[in-house]
């Protein structure tokens, strides 16, 4: 069975991420305008009558924004724990009560062949969660918007094929930059967001065989540039001895265009 990933934006301006198997199709968070979101669909050779169900990390805007259009054209049910849809309901208008699904970390259910688990994250939403999408041969994970690194996201992210890693900030940039002092403080906080080195940390502690391509995503764009956080990670990783591009392809997912599709046979 094979298994395609692609990042249609993937950035603090908006998310949405595609991920399919021969049977069925979905979309993790739809956080751009839902002509951008089938202009993305379109560009990889999908449509969005094509999409089975679209899953929902958290109710912040850049996660979530065409969230209610996209469903209500096509009838697509969405999935998303109860502190995201009490936070973020009102924002995508009126749902359907049979698209209206309810998850909640840890949780597992099963669309056609494939496995889509929630796990806890730390962020400063309404019970936020990443997902693993898992067939009986591979494992894909969405990580992102994450505060700090918890047991429950080391082991959401554990044995993955492929990895959607937030590297969200250069230290440095947000510190100098222009933001006001309690957006950096919540930036940096515990429920904010992994910056360049931290992602860069967590990859090269919890390295396993399987893992064949990463991803940053979800980037600043006051904060951070694709170059800086490429070279950050890279810069980690091979201090210990991780060789990227050898052993394991990591890039940048791009802020506002599609990514190209990873396709795991």
């Amino acid at each position: 069975m094979s298994l395609q990933f692609a990042t249609i934006a993937s950035g603090s301006s908006g998310n949405c991420v595609f991920i399919g198997s021969e049977h069925t199709k979905i979309l993790i968070d739809a956080g751009l305008s839902g002509k951008c979101i089938e202009a993305g669909l379109n560009a990889i050779g999908c449509r969005g009558s094509d999409i089975d169900a679209l899953f929902l990390t958290h109710e912040h805007d850049d996660h979530i924004k065409g969230a209610g259009i996209f469903s209500r054209r096509f009838g697509t049910p969405i999935y998303a724990t109860c502190g995201t849809w009490n936070g973020g309901e009102y924002k995508m208008g009126k749902i359907k009560p049979y698209l209206k699904n309810v998850i909640s970390g840890g949780e597992s259910l099963v669309i056609n062949d494939l496995c889509v688990k929630a796990f806890d994250i730390p962020h400063d939403a309404n019970e936020p969660v990443g997902y693993n999408i898992m067939t009986d041969k591979y494992k894909v994970s969405v990580a992102t918007d994450i505060g700090h690194v918890t047991k429950t996201v080391m082991d959401g992210i554990a044995e993955s094929n492929v990895l959607l890693l937030e590297s969200n900030h250069d230290v440095d940039m947000l510190k100098n930059g222009p933001y006001p002092e309690p957006l950096k403080r919540r930036i940096y906080g515990e429920k904010g967001h992994l910056s360049n080195d931290t992602a860069g940390k967590l990859l090269a502690c919890s390295m396993w065989g399987s893992l064949s391509h990463v991803r940053l995503g979800h980037l600043s764009l006051e904060n951070n540039t694709e170059e800086l956080a490429f070279e950050t990670v890279k810069a980690i990783l091979e201090r210990y001895k991780i060789k990227v591009g050898t052993y394991l392809d990591v890039a940048v997912a791009a802020r506002s265009r599609v990514s190209e599709v990873i396709e795991l046979n």
